[in-house]
């Protein structure tokens, strides 16, 4: 608890930084609605509001998105899966953009009222921007505007255009979509993008490349191992952040 009572993020906070952040841990490791969290710390005899659980999973789940995007930030995959699914959002359709490493890490999400080239090309420079470097090969499906936006602004890096081998990407959007259910619909674009901009880099932490690893360290990453460490799967969203860049700089 000292390490927490320290950290200036928590000062002036009525509860003790543990319950904070186990309460923002529960909203975006699993598919609950802010009224289920409410429940389950009541539960713990700890007596919050629903409001209060949203607020703080604005305020700590940005923070620990943005120092999550800051640790990862060059040391993903450089192979990009892309693609965009659309949500309708007060009968107004949406396009969701997300792009995908090979190892199914989240790179960056993007939410568009335009489904065209100059949507793809906002996309692609925001990954520019936020990875540091170009991939080395980008797959989409045959979504044209793809490839017009991809000569544009890297003309250099191999492009692969096939349904089939886009299902990595397109896998990602099923959460939103789960979520979105509990949330009884998103009530506007800004909702959309705010929630998606912290629920997806959080997403990472939980992602075990199950291929990379032996199945005796896979258990160890779910479960506490013997010497008494906290597993990936089961610490805070801080430690979690440093678990994350430590498997990527394997």
């Amino acid at each position: 608890m000292t390490s927490y009572a320290r950290d200036p993020l928590y000062r002036r906070h009525r509860f003790p930084a543990q319950v904070i952040a186990h309460a923002v841990w529960l909203y975006f490791r699993f598919p609950l609605s802010l009224r289920m969290v409410e429940d389950m710390l009541a539960a713990r005899g700890i007596i919050v509001s629903h409001q209060t659980v949203r607020l703080w999973a604005e305020k700590f789940g940005r923070h620990f998105a943005n120092d999550i995007r800051k640790r990862s930030a060059g040391k993903l995959g450089d192979k990009w899966h892309l693609d965009e699914t659309v949500i309708t959002i007060r009968g107004k359709k949406h396009w969701l953009w997300r792009a995908v490493d090979q190892d199914g890490f989240v790179l960056d999400v993007l939410v568009q009222s335009r489904h065209n080239a100059k949507a793809e090309k906002r996309l692609m420079r925001k990954l520019l921007k936020g990875q540091g470097s170009s991939p080395r090969v980008m797959i989409t499906d045959k979504l044209r505007s793809y490839g017009a936006a991809k000569r544009e602004i890297m003309p250099g890096v191999e492009h692969r255009s096939h349904k089939s081998l886009n299902n990595r990407a397109e896998n990602y959007h099923q959460p939103v979509r789960r979520r979105g259910k509990i949330m009884k619909r998103f009530k506007s674009a800004r909702q959309l993008q705010h929630f998606v901009s912290i629920h997806d880099p959080v997403a990472n932490l939980f992602h075990i490349p199950r291929y990379h690893i032996s199945s005796a360290q896979h258990r160890c990453e779910h479960l506490p191992c013997k010497c008494g460490m906290k597993s990936r799967a089961s610490g805070s969203l801080e430690q979690q952040a440093k678990a994350l860049t430590a498997a990527l700089t394997r």
